[in-house]
């Protein structure tokens, strides 16, 4: 018996690889529909007052852009935000801007919000946020370049200039949190949700 019980995939509103991957490592296929969102403009319009409340907001809002083109399907659309006490960082530009996130970040406690938001036409039908705190350790200035040299272009695809699920574990000293909540989509709410609704077998 198959575990996924929809005639059609799940729509991802992301092209989070890792959200992807998520997703299909738990048997649920995925059809991808990136959202090209100005989040720093939704911010705007929709104040938020905590950074997982803009993570609620950005997921929400992704999820219904694609639910608009696509309003017979069920839509998850998922964001994450890093604070750092009461800052917030976003991608970095480029490596010297992944440089400066990792300065601040060394061998201090920040914590991850991921949420996530699965509409359907013009109802939001279910969301959920949760965070992680990742505490990095204190790397030598030597080691951060040899990091940046290693990771690449890639210091600048995730939050935080890093992916735990390849050379940005190297960072780290501790990780408390779930490990779908710090790739930046909260699996098992998710699944709990779909089994309500009876699209996963149970």
């Amino acid at each position: 018996m198959a575990l996924w019980l929809a005639d059609r995939p799940l729509v991802l509103a992301s092209k989070s690889t890792a959200r992807r991957a998520l997703l299909e490592s738990a048997g649920i296929p995925v059809e991808v529909h990136p959202v090209d969102l100005d989040e720093r403009a939704v911010e705007q319009g929709q104040p938020a007052s905590t950074a997982a409340e803009v993570a609620l907001l950005l997921a929400r809002e992704k999820a219904r852009a694609v639910a608009r083109r696509l309003p017979d399907r069920l839509v998850v659309g998922a964001d994450q935000v890093l604070a750092l006490g009461n800052g917030r960082f976003s991608k970095a530009s480029g490596r010297s801007a992944a440089r400066e996130q990792l300065k601040a970040l060394r061998a201090r406690t920040h914590t991850l919000h991921s949420a996530l938001a699965v509409v359907r036409g013009t109802e939001v039908a279910f969301v959920h946020g949760s965070s992680a705190d990742l505490t990095m350790r204190d790397f030598s200035d030597e080691f951060l370049e040899d990091y940046l040299d290693a990771a690449g272009p890639a210091v600048t695809t995730s939050v935080g200039a890093y992916q735990v699920e390849g050379l940005g574990i190297q960072l780290f000293e501790a990780i408390e949190g779930a490990h779908s909540t710090i790739l930046g989509l909260p699996l098992l709410p998710l699944l709990a949700f779909l089994r309500r609704e009876r699209l996963l077998a149970e």
